[in-house]
């Protein structure tokens, strides 16, 4: 059929393969939020947060619904949010953030990961002063509304800085002010594309490609397992 077409398949599947590993970690958030806080989107900023970043991965509402559904059904399992710390090839130090029902079986799959690429795990902690914790909101442009202007209507809510990139304005902010900006940002009726907690490094380094690679396989591995909800590199 000719190499387009295999290139396009390729591309599907590749696609494919990466949303049916994304929805169940979204649905998670989602079910973790409602039991945490109740299934009312309006009452419950974690959840609908949840709502928001999985709406933006064209994460159908029927998965969604059903997320929100999980939170009461007696046999849904019960998920401790767990962090580890690592340190991979070349220098790299890693932060993940898990949700499991098993923390023996997610510690001894994370553990695997670093040791096959050698790498480690190191005690919890170690690597915490590497990274910066903040706020991160994805916004849709507005037109006739500025970075400046919205930095000035959000800095009481503990905005820190704003960047504009093509489509979007990207709100940072610290950690603890996660709630208040999300109030503001509603108040603002401003199109939410995404919004997470994220660690940034305090002092990223460069890598060379051939560093990559290394770097990637392992950094695969571990954005595969189902347990694993967000990882963090000091890469640039």
């Amino acid at each position: 059929m000719g190499r387009a077409f295999e290139y396009r398949r390729a591309s599907k599947e590749k696609r494919w393969d990466k949303m049916s590993r994304l929805f169940p970690k979204l649905g998670k958030a989602i079910t973790m939020a409602a039991k945490e806080g109740g299934e009312d989107p309006s009452t419950n900023a974690k959840l609908r947060t949840a709502i928001q970043n999985a709406k933006a991965q064209n994460m159908p509402k029927d998965n969604i619904e059903s997320a929100i559904k999980r939170a009461t059904q007696k046999d849904t399992a019960n998920f401790n949010e767990i962090n580890y710390e690592g340190k991979g090839p070349h220098g790299v130090l890693i932060y993940i953030e898990c949700a499991t029902d098993n923390s023996t079986r997610t510690v001894a799959n994370v553990k695997s990961y670093f040791n096959k690429s050698g790498g480690t795990v190191v005690p919890n902690g170690q690597l915490e002063f590497m990274f910066d914790r903040k706020s991160v909101f994805e916004l849709a442009l507005k037109d006739g509304l500025d970075s400046e202007e919205l930095e000035l209507e959000l800095i009481d809510a503990g905005c820190e800085s704003i960047e504009v990139e093509e489509d979007k304005y990207v709100v940072y902010g610290d950690f603890t002010s996660f709630g208040t900006l999300s109030k503001a940002i509603d108040d603002l009726q401003l199109e939410v594309l995404k919004a997470t907690l994220q660690r940034i490094p305090t002092s990223p380094i460069e890598l060379t490609e051939e560093q990559m690679v290394d770097i990637e396989k392992l950094l695969d591995k571990i954005e595969e397992d189902d347990d694993v909800q967000q990882v963090f590199t000091n890469i640039a």
